[in-house]
């Protein structure tokens, strides 16, 4: 089988980094495209070496600076996590060098030991950028975005997409974005999905934690896969993985270090206490959620109670993934107080908050940011017109200035 490629919108701002940081490190869940990526851009005088290969991580944990002294530079190193040693000795070797620009590229997929390492040892000789499974204009193989999703010229962004039909949106959403399913024409779903469950579970999990039960991890990720989109309940994951709840507040946070779920905090002001405390949970690969979910296809899945939330998933994922492609922070939460009002996403930008709601439908409606005036502003803000991210096929204009945003232009 021959597997595609597809250029990713992160590219630019990795060759931008290295001509300013001695190192870039790029993070992000397994099988995402990390090493493709850089295999495809990096110098002609650069080379690659993997530290999956057992014998060259046991070389590099053994002698590091003999290591990187055979190796040279500019070196880009796999897996960097495998070697932690590694960390120190490239501080020694940039600092020798006078922190030359562009000297090593690395990349991990385990965050918990290996961020600890990097900022004692590289602060200030590094750049960090975490890259997420293909987005949904990666996938299309259009025009990139590099910049990140701001409201105020969202507009645009729709003059620009190759808006697809609802069932065409659903069958993207099912299939996700890790780049192997999605390119590699002709490739089993199921078996693709369950491999990549067995080994990120054998490996990282293993790695990260004494768990000695990884069946009891599997099925905590299952209940948090069918709960994406949702105020995260320990106890009720605890429940389904017959864990304890401590043991499952554990293992959610071995999802977020390894890239496969994150927590959206909730929106807040010192001065208020009736806004909820707890952070609600994405998968960021709406593909390996619906696989974990047990949906078996697009059409199942659209026609489901999990449409609307996988949904909700998915406009989050495309917006981290706009940020993080582009090196920058998102500054997002939700808004949730005891009366019950609620807002998707409140994006904060330029002094300005945005509240965003997701809702599957092709004709928005004022009444879907009713709860936006509802949220307290502090330390000067401005709350704009809101956007609705809706199945219409192009922008729906709506009143006091907000407009209902077409998914697919995401």
């Amino acid at each position: 089988m021959v597997t595609e490629y597809r250029e990713r919108s992160m590219a630019a701002k990795v060759k931008e980094l290295s001509s300013v940081f001695a190192c870039v490190l790029i993070t992000g869940a397994r099988q995402v495209g990390k090493s493709t990526m850089l295999k495809r851009i990096m110098p002609e005088d650069m080379r690659y070496v993997t530290l999956d290969d057992y014998n060259m991580a046991d070389y590099a944990r053994k002698d590091p600076m003999g290591f990187l002294a055979e190796m040279g530079e500019p070196l880009c190193i796999d897996e960097i996590q495998y070697a932690p040693e590694l960390l120190r000795a490239i501080k020694i070797r940039v600092d020798e060098a006078g922190q030359q620009p562009g000297m090593y590229w690395l990349t991990g997929s385990q965050r918990f030991h290996m961020m600890k390492g990097v900022s004692e040892s590289l602060a200030g000789r590094i750049a960090i950028v975490d890259l997420h499974s293909l987005s949904q204009r990666e996938v299309c193989g259009g025009e990139l975005c590099r910049e990140p999703f701001d409201p105020a010229r969202a507009r645009e962004l729709v003059q620009k997409a190759n808006l697809c039909s609802l069932e065409e949106l659903y069958e993207r959403i099912w299939l996700g974005g890790y780049p192997l399913p999605v390119l590699r024409k002709g490739m089993d779903v199921d078996d693709y999905f369950r491999s990549y469950v067995q080994t990120y579970v054998e490996r990282d999990v293993r790695a990260l934690t004494q768990a000695g039960n990884l069946a009891a991890f599997v099925r905590l990720m299952r209940s948090a896969a069918m709960r994406t989109g949702q105020q995260l309940v320990y106890s009720d994951l605890a429940r389904d993985a017959e864990v304890s709840p401590k043991t499952a507040a554990a293992w959610v946070s071995i999802l977020q270090a390894s890239g496969i779920v994150a927590l959206l905090e909730p929106y807040h002001v010192n001065t208020t206490k009736r806004l909820s405390k707890t952070p609600k949970l994405y998968f960021l690969d709406t593909g390996l959620c619906c696989w974990l979910a047990g949906w078996s296809s697009p059409v199942q899945l659209q026609n489901s109670m999990f449409a609307g939330a996988i949904l909700e998933t998915w406009v989050y994922g495309q917006l981290v993934r706009s940020y993080a492609n582009a090196g920058k922070a998102l500054n997002m939460c939700y808004y949730r107080d005891r009366d019950g009002a609620e807002v998707d996403f409140v994006l904060e930008k330029n002094g300005c908050l945005y509240p965003m709601e997701v809702k599957r439908s092709a004709s928005p409606k004022s009444a879907d940011l009713k709860w936006a005036s509802r949220i307290p502003l502090g330390n000067h803000l401005q709350l704009r017109p809101g956007i609705v991210f809706c199945t219409a096929t192009e922008a729906v204009p709506m009143p006091f200035g907000a407009f209902g945003f077409p998914i697919q232009a995401l």
